[in-house]
């Protein structure tokens, strides 16, 4: 609450310097269970696993969610969909090509309890849903909880930490962003993490405000200059509208914005200096739009399930230096062959046991692509420190991921994942901060009786064990798959189960 409340800067991410941050492990509830399979905890949530009922009372007639005993259920409404997501979501389809595997990747803006991203699911796309921690508590844990992507995030002075041109579409359902505010600067964002022919859905005010004007109780003259100002920064930046219907308006990004803005006639848009459009890391956002050329295009991009082993565009027009197809194709056959030897290790991977999972490290995306299942999901992160930023491969791949620096926390609650998976992640970190610091990050973030995987060089592997065995983390060392002569080794560990007040530390439940 220190931090300027302008521009939402108080709800963006602050750190504790080094000598703040907490040494210890954070307990589970009382009485805290392992969530359902999906697709039940979609609909259902232990109240132990997250005990807070004030949505369930200020959401009431909204329908977002319903306190039931010993659960929560999640019926599938929400402020701007009153039938239910999977009706909203037909009405998006009659305009956007959701069924046929061109929009992949969404982006879900101020998203409350995910619905929207929890019923794209059947229809095989992934959406990267955001909120800010706020005053109705956990609305992102929620959504975790369910079993949808989310984490916890605003948009106000800083970048997005997701790559330039890295969604099929974005969405914001009453999401309360001004969105026509400071010349349209937060759709510049918009713009510059959508793909060029990609779409952004608004619903809400000021959408239709003709009609909703009294409805939403505010001044007719207020939501009509919101409406002319969100317009105006569309066409600046050559969106063009597609279709309004109710509340509901949709544009769609050109291909050739270029072109369409030179036709402007006393076009007043600033495009960006030819800088990096993916740094972003605590990058101010800019008065400025994003350029398409020069990171790839989406023409050649193929439809998903396709996209998962094509060569992304990316690195066929070679911009990522060092990663040619060849390397690319090689990375992918080496993934499979690790993801096979895990699920001897581990025989619950492929069951649904694990919904969320996180790849700390991600490279280009191949352990993700080669486990890829309907019955999980993967959070793939680009540590801000690696050699190369391959993040845009990963989404082109149409898998989901986000820019970390693992010296630093997560943005999620405790216990929001069933697995990690870190290869190579010690070794990136070894003289950039402490190992205990990011050890206890991942147990703070892994539920109980959930698994890792490291896969690392030996003499990393053992200093990282000798921290772990004071963690309450059941672990063993193992070769690698091809032999011990290999010096990188695997570690395996699972999170025992123990609550407050536990004497002793057993794994029981």
């Amino acid at each position: 609450m220190t931090f300027p409340r302008e521009n939402m800067n108080y709800r963006e991410r602050h750190c504790p310097p080094q000598e703040e941050k907490l040494h210890c492990l954070i307990p589970a509830p009382k009485g805290y269970v392992t969530p359902f399979p999906w697709p039940k905890s979609r609909d259902y949530v232990p109240y132990a696993n997250a005990p807070y009922k004030s949505l369930t009372v200020e959401k009431a007639i909204q329908n977002w969610v319903q306190y039931e005993g010993n659960v929560f259920r999640f019926p599938g409404g929400g402020t701007q969909f009153p039938q239910g997501a999977d009706k909203y979501i037909d009405q998006l389809a009659s305009v956007v090509p959701i069924e046929n595997g061109t929009v992949r990747t969404a982006l879900d803006t101020g998203c409350g309890v995910a619905s929207w991203g929890a019923y794209l699911w059947k229809r095989n796309v992934i959406a990267m849903s955001f909120a800010p921690r706020d005053s109705h508590e956990a609305q992102v844990q929620f959504a975790l909880e369910r079993g949808v992507p989310a984490v916890i995030g605003v948009l106000g002075t800083i970048k997005m930490p997701y790559p330039s041109k890295a969604f099929d579409m974005a969405h914001c359902s009453r999401c309360l962003i001004p969105w026509g505010a400071a010349d349209g600067i937060l759709m510049m964002e918009v713009d510059r993490v959508l793909r060029p022919g990609g779409y952004w859905v608004l619903s809400g005010p000021p959408i239709n405000w003709k009609v909703n004007f009294k409805a939403w109780q505010r001044p007719k003259e207020d939501l009509e200059e919101e409406q002319r100002k969100i317009e105006e920064a569309a066409k600046l930046l050559c969106w063009e509208k597609i279709s309004e219907k109710g509340e509901t308006a949709i544009w769609q990004k050109r291909k050739d914005s270029a072109s369409c803005r030179s036709a402007q006639e006393n076009s007043a848009a600033r495009v960006c200096k030819p800088s990096d459009p993916d740094s972003v890391w605590y990058n101010k956002m800019e008065m400025c739009i994003t350029p398409n050329n020069g990171n790839g295009g989406d023409e050649s991009l193929k439809p998903f399930p396709e996209r998962l082993y094509a060569v992304p565009p990316r690195i066929a027009n070679g911009l990522v230096s060092g990663v040619s197809v060849a390397k690319y194709q090689e990375d992918s056959k080496k993934w499979k062959k690790h993801v096979s030897a895990y699920k001897k290790i581990n025989k619950l991977l492929d069951t649904g046991r694990y919904r969320n999972i996180m790849d700390m490290n991600a490279g280009l995306g191949g352990f993700a692509a080669a486990l890829h299942n309907p019955k999980f999901w993967v959070m793939n992160v680009m540590p801000t420190i690696a050699e190369k930023n391959t993040l845009g491969v990963i989404f082109e791949r149409g898998l989901i991921g986000i820019y970390h620096d693992w010296c630093e926390a997560f943005s999620t609650y405790p216990r929001t994942y069933d697995l990690i998976h870190a290869s190579g992640l010690f070794s990136l970190y070894k003289d950039k901060c402490e190992f205990e610091d990011i050890l206890l990050e991942m147990d703070r973030i892994l539920r109980p009786e959930g698994a890792v995987i490291l896969r690392d060089n030996v003499d990393v592997l053992i200093k990282v064990k000798k921290i772990i065995g004071g963690m309450r983390w059941n672990f063993k060392l193992m070769d690698h798959e091809d032999g011990p002569l290999v010096p990188e080794k695997i570690l395996v560990a699972v999170k025992q189960y123990w609550t407050l007040g536990d004497t002793n530390s057993t794994s029981s439940q």
